[in-house]
Parts: structure tokens; C-alpha cells; sequence
């Protein structure tokens, strides 16, 4: 008889522990080296022995196996994360912060309209709440220094609607003005909220 440790676990359940260990990462309870090997271990395992050896160290219940059966489990929600109460439509892109820096050096901050474009319209698609690409585009050439505040407001407000503390808001923005003054401030802001976007989408299982 095939213990119930050692039963398969479905997609749904390696999602919903790719989201743990993104909440995790945000209360700062990893790094991000371990971060990304936990998740990649998530998305791998494939008994729930697998499962419950990533969270040995994280407070919190640990994964429940079903009872052991000789029939294959019925399928059913994973009762050791709590079930999602947000909209999760499209996954948005994982941007490398490095590479990104790079565009908007090349382009002398041109890329900044891409990315802020970018970044917006695939927020609104996730979660069907924010203003979406277009208007954020309008914004950032009518009125260019409130389009950092806003980014990491919408930012924030992805891990808010999950229940988790924000990595970023509305005051990271500080950094970019009056940070500019002291020129590093942009990068900064830049770093943390593009750090953050990324996170996220690493946590719904983008690669």
C-alpha cells in the first residue's frame, strides 16, 4: 500500500505552494538564491513528501496528505493554504532589473513608456482591478513623475489583495522624487519595485 506521503500531488497544489513560498519571500523569511530554489523545487516535486520538505522552516501548517487508499485520491482543494479571494487572470513577464536598467539607459528613458505600458496592462489583465496600459502610458507623458508612485502602489496593492504585507507602495516613489536629487534615488526605486513586480509573478508561476 502506497503511503500518503508518498501520493502524487496535483498542479493545483504545486501552484498553491509556489504562492507560499512567494508569501515567504516578501515577509523576507528567504532570500532570494533560496527563493528561487524553493520554487523550483514547487514546481518539480512530485509526492507530497516532496511538497512538505520545502516549509519545513516557515511558520504555518505544513502540506496534509489525504488519508492512504489503495484507489487514487479524489481530487479536491489543498486544505493547507487558504483558497485564493483574488481575480488571477493572465500572468504577467518577469523582467531582470539588470536589463531593464540597460534599456532605459540605451533609449535615454524611452523604454520607461514601454515599461510602464507593460507592466500596467498585464496587472489589469491578472487581476481586472488598476488602470491598464493605456491610460498608464497617457499619464507617464502628461504627467511623468506620478507614474512611479502609482507603479508601486498597483504593485503593492497585487500583494494586498492576497493578504500580504506590501513589499513596495505609494512612498517608494519617494525615492525617485525627491530621490533624484540625490541621482542614485531612481535605481533604488526602480530595484525595489521591479523586484517586487517579479517576485509576484514568480509566486503565480511565471518563469
Amino acid at each position: 500500500m502506497t503511503t500518503a506521503r508518498h501520493l502524487r500531488v496535483s498542479d493545483a497544489e504545486r501552484q498553491d505552494a509556489a504562492a507560499r513560498i512567494g508569501a515567504a519571500w516578501a515577509e523576507g523569511r528567504l532570500d532570494d538564491a533560496e527563493y528561487d530554489r524553493r520554487l523550483e523545487q514547487a514546481f518539480a516535486a512530485v509526492t507530497y513528501a516532496d511538497l512538505d520538505q520545502l516549509f519545513t522552516d516557515l511558520p504555518g501548517p505544513r502540506p496534509v496528505a489525504p488519508p492512504p487508499q489503495y484507489a487514487p485520491p479524489v481530487q479536491r482543494p489543498v486544505s493547507w493554504l487558504p483558497a485564493p479571494v483574488w481575480n488571477r487572470g493572465a500572468v504577467g513577464q518577469v523582467r531582470g532589473t539588470g536589463l531593464q536598467l540597460l534599456l532605459f539607459t540605451v533609449t535615454v528613458g524611452i523604454w520607461g513608456y514601454v515599461y510602464f505600458f507593460q507592466t500596467h496592462d498585464e496587472m489589469k489583465r491578472h487581476t481586472g482591478e488598476g488602470i491598464g496600459g493605456v491610460l498608464a502610458l497617457v499619464l507617464a507623458v502628461v504627467f511623468w513623475m506620478a507614474s512611479p508612485f502609482l507603479l508601486s502602489h498597483e504593485v503593492g496593492r497585487l500583494y494586498e489583495r492576497r493578504g500580504q504585507r506590501r513589499p513596495v507602495s505609494a512612498l517608494t516613489g519617494l525615492w525617485f522624487f525627491p530621490g533624484i536629487l540625490i541621482l542614485i534615488g531612481p535605481v533604488v526605486w526602480f530595484v525595489l519595485t521591479n523586484r517586487a513586480l517579479s517576485g509576484y509573478w514568480r509566486s503565480v508561476g511565471a518563469r
